[in-house]
């Protein structure tokens, strides 16, 4: 079995306890472990497969906080390294009553941005494993080098590269230079996780389809196009599969998609998927591995938070196994 390594930020969301108001009118907030990449790692743990984090905290309480919540969620943290250069990274978030939500961070820089290409020991990389990345990080920084480095390194081995781009433009000095840098490294992935609301930003192209394959570029063997409680779509070249979404009560979207994605990835590691097998596995073992993922980020819907949301094994299997039943 390979293993899932993830890199890039972890940080504290703190989550409002009131639904429907402007984060300048919340009062109380709850801390809760994030970050996309982490949230994927910590998904793909929960689910029971292999997966390791790549990044910096600050020698600070809240990186106390986040090993300790990575751990308890089955994640390897030896590749975590720890820095007085910069705090851990915070993001307040506001919710809307439909769940959705607005956010605001405190990274100029957070310890993650730090992490030196020297700090990353890319030797256990294997093939079967993969390094999965989103484009938080890959702001002009040293994480952006040690990124290039991972991508790299991690193909030499013949391992599987996942990027989703997750946009969050107030991270970035102007929305062009998010969509450079998302264009940058895109080609450099074998599957590419895109969700509604980014594809025309990313790819400058109003038509849907046109848009879609417009990203089969360089490496890319797959896209996975989701759209929220609707479900996603695979396409695997010029094939395209789709899947429906899983209807339940919404609380907080806060990491759906990275539960999604991590749901996704977990089912590839279980199926032994590397670079040279991973599109006939996609092709033979679509509606498996896409019903599995829309269920791990409906449920991670239910409750509030990201990684403190991620359902267990068990209840995702439970709610496939109730739809298939009505």
């Amino acid at each position: 079995m390979g293993m899932l390594y993830s890199i890039g930020e972890v940080l504290i969301d703190f989550i409002p306890q009131q639904k429907g108001k402007a984060l300048k009118d919340v009062v109380t907030f709850e801390r809760m472990p994030g970050g996309a990449p982490a949230n994927v790692s910590a998904a793909v743990a929960r689910y029971g497969q292999a997966a390791s984090m790549i990044t910096k905290v600050g020698e600070d309480a809240f990186g106390d906080f986040l090993i300790e919540q990575l751990e308890e969620a089955g994640v390897r943290t030896d590749m975590i390294v720890r820095t007085k250069q910069a705090n851990t990274g915070l993001a307040f978030v506001s919710l809307r009553e439909d769940g959705e939500r607005d956010f605001s961070f405190y990274r100029k820089p957070s310890a993650d941005l730090l992490l030196e290409e020297i700090e990353l020991d890319a030797s256990s990389f294997g093939r079967g494993d993969i390094l999965h990345f989103c484009s938080v990080d890959l702001v002009e920084s040293p994480m952006k080098q040690t990124h290039r480095k991972a991508v790299n390194s991690m193909k030499e081995q013949g391992g599987i590269i996942s990027f989703d781009p997750n946009v969050r433009l107030p991270l970035w000095d102007s929305a062009e230079d998010c969509r450079s840098a998302i264009l940058e490294f895109l080609p450099s992935a074998h599957i590419v996780k895109i969700s509604d609301e980014e594809l025309e930003f990313i790819t400058g192209i109003q038509d849907e389809q046109e848009a879609i394959q417009s990203l089969f570029q360089g490496d890319v063997q797959a896209v996975v196009f989701t759209k929220g409680a609707k479900g996603a779509d695979l396409y695997v070249g010029k094939e395209k599969y789709g899947s429906n979404g899983f209807t339940v009560k919404v609380e907080d979207t806060t990491g759906a998609g990275d539960a999604f994605i991590g749901g996704f990835l977990y089912k590839l590691l279980e199926l032994g998927a590397t670079s040279e097998n991973l599109i006939e596995l996609l092709h033979d073992q679509h509606a498996d591995i896409l019903r599995f993922a829309n269920a791990s980020g409906a449920l991670t819907t239910t409750k509030r938070g990201a990684i403190s949301a991620l359902p267990t094994r068990d209840k995702v299997d439970r709610l496939i196994k109730t739809f298939r039943i009505q």
